[in-house]
């Protein structure tokens, strides 16, 4: 195995002068660098990236994430843990930005399969993925948008049984679900385990979002305490257009991206409902 000081003597001699259009330089190194180091020192890609962070080199996929998350926010990232549980409209879409914002470790939960249906919004899903597992296509795409990120794949059922083991080393929990049965479980496991977990549904031109930190008042406080609770989403009623979940996931990751590196102010007590039909955003404070 080689040592720390001989992998960052290779990075900073391998690393070169970026001047950015305002004429500030900082040192950057290319994946394909990035990627000889780690076959060469026989280590993961993962590993090479914090370690040139470490040292205030950028690698260059990330330039563009640097100056809203900085480099302190950007190694914050890469060493966090991000549950998405869903992988179908809402989940596809924050699973594909999660792997581009580099997000290090991504572990996606869902049960299903990919269906003719789903081909009009859930970004990952292809005429060529019909019938075929959603976790398992969507770990493929990560690898081919971020080789860096770590994917664990679950394709799983969530339950009270089964949720706390799968989500309990995250730094996050993001809602991709499609029914509020699934939410409360998810939910109440996050506030059971200290984990915040990033609320977001979806119905035809309408969607809403919050986060909830452990002790919060959370989906309860929006949905009441019914446990009569239909396992099928209003959205199989409402319609889901496109781009109403691409806005909400969107929105998710921005809010687990805040609770990771620090900075902002997450959607906390207060639920965000969007009418795209009218052009409305509401806030409903829930302190």
């Amino acid at each position: 195995m080689a040592t720390s000081q001989s992998i960052d003597n290779l990075i900073r001699r391998l690393s070169k002068v970026w001047t950015e259009p305002n004429k500030k330089k900082m040192r950057v190194i290319d994946f394909k660098v990035v990627r000889f180091i780690a076959s060469k020192k026989k280590i993961p890609l993962l590993e090479v990236e914090i370690s040139c962070l470490e040292q205030n080199i950028v690698p260059t996929r990330y330039l563009r994430n640097i100056g809203t998350v900085g480099i302190e926010g950007q190694l914050k990232l890469l060493r966090s843990t991000v549950v998405v549980c869903g992988a179908g409209g809402l989940g596809g879409t924050i699973i594909e930005l999660l792997a581009r914002q580099g997000a290090g470790h991504l572990v996606i939960i869902d049960n299903d399969k990919f269906a003719e249906n789903n081909l009009n919004r859930q970004i990952i899903a292809t005429e060529s993925d019909l019938n075929k597992s959603k976790v398992k296509v969507a770990a493929a795409r990560v690898k081919k948008i971020n080789s860096a990120v770590v994917v664990s794949a679950f394709y799983k059922t969530i339950n009270s049984r089964s949720i706390k083991k799968l989500i309990i080393n995250a730094s996050v929990v993001l809602d991709g679900l499609d029914n509020l049965k699934t939410r409360r479980i998810a939910a109440r496991a996050c506030d059971e385990l200290k984990i915040p977990f990033v609320h977001g549904a979806i119905a035809g031109f309408s969607g809403q979002l919050m986060t909830i930190f452990p002790g919060d008042n959370g989906l309860d406080a929006i949905c009441g305490l019914s446990t009569a609770e239909d396992e099928c989403g209003i959205e199989t009623h409402t319609g889901n257009p496109a781009a109403t979940p691409a806005v909400i996931a969107a929105w998710e990751v921005q809010e687990a991206i805040k609770i990771i590196t620090g900075i902002g102010n997450p959607i906390r007590n207060r639920l965000i409902f969007l009418d795209f039909s009218d052009g409305i955003c509401d806030e409903i404070s829930l302190s």
